[in-house]
């Protein structure tokens, strides 16, 4: 059976009294929609600050003996901009990047400082805009 759209005569005669709060839907063949946005960050303990670290001390000891200087000074720059309060993208971009071109041996385990779950609850920390562009730029598993 089938139901017209709306019914000559169909009349909604709405009444609310006091602190009415919530959602209401009158009508026919209403849809209703819920968007959440993204939960609240959670704050970034000195524990996990401390395993991130351990991580880029990690990376950094994989360096080759004849790696060039600009390799290390690259991670101290890259942990520096993946713990400020505003995390720098390009940087962390640029980076990675740097790794790909002059040390792919060690590209993986830049990208995973990049993606770690730490510098993605620091970014989701600074705000949306920063998080959906991170997103963007190191794909959806990079953020929690």
């Amino acid at each position: 059976m089938t139901h017209p759209a709306s019914t000559p005569g169909d009349r909604y005669d709405i009444r609310t009294e006091g602190g009415v709060s919530g959602q209401l839907v009158v009508g026919h063949h209403n849809t209703v929609s819920r968007v959440e946005g993204p939960a609240t960050p959670t704050a970034v303990t000195e524990q996990q600050l401390a395993e991130l670290r351990a991580e880029f001390a990690r990376v950094r000891a994989l360096l080759p003996d004849d790696a060039p200087d600009r390799a290390g000074e690259l991670l101290d720059e890259l942990e520096e901009s993946t713990t400020a309060p505003e995390p720098d993208l390009s940087t962390m971009e640029y980076v990675r990047r740097w790794f790909a071109r002059h040390l792919p041996a060690l590209a993986g385990a830049v990208t995973s400082l990049v993606v770690h779950p730490v510098v993605g609850q620091l970014v989701a920390a600074a705000g949306g805009t920063l998080t959906e562009e991170f997103r963007r730029r190191f794909g959806d598993a990079s953020t929690t």
